[in-house]
């Protein structure tokens, strides 16, 4: 089963929540209607600005602990890369019965410095 890691804010360079999920759209889906208590339901963090698609859970949960290490910069480059205006992508994943447009893998070695 495929897991993802997400990034989840309330607007452009505001607060950010990193998770891993086997189910994409209904994890999103609970966070925008606040079924989630706690740090993303506080912040009102209901944009997704970010995720990456994995073979298993396993590979996304341990992609979560890896950015949860990393330094904010980084994390902003890494949305900005892909995502410059910080736009919502749930919409973009709604009713895909495979893998969202927007994913991707992440197979690639990490960036020098951001381990």
């Amino acid at each position: 089963m495929a897991g993802y890691l997400y990034i989840l804010s309330n607007q452009k360079n505001g607060t950010l929540y990193i998770g891993a999920s086997s189910a994409l759209v209904k994890r999103i889906w609970e966070h925008k209607n606040k079924f989630i208590p706690g740090f993303s339901q506080k912040y009102h963090l209901n944009r997704l600005v970010y995720y990456e698609q994995f073979g298993d859970v396993i590979s996304a949960r341990a992609r979560e602990r890896q950015l949860k290490k990393w330094k904010r910069s980084w994390k902003i480059d890494l949305i900005e890369k892909d995502n410059p205006t910080w736009k919502d992508l749930y919409p973009s994943i709604i009713g895909f019965s495979g893998p969202p447009g927007q994913a991707r893998r992440k197979e690639e070695k990490e960036p020098e410095g951001k381990k």
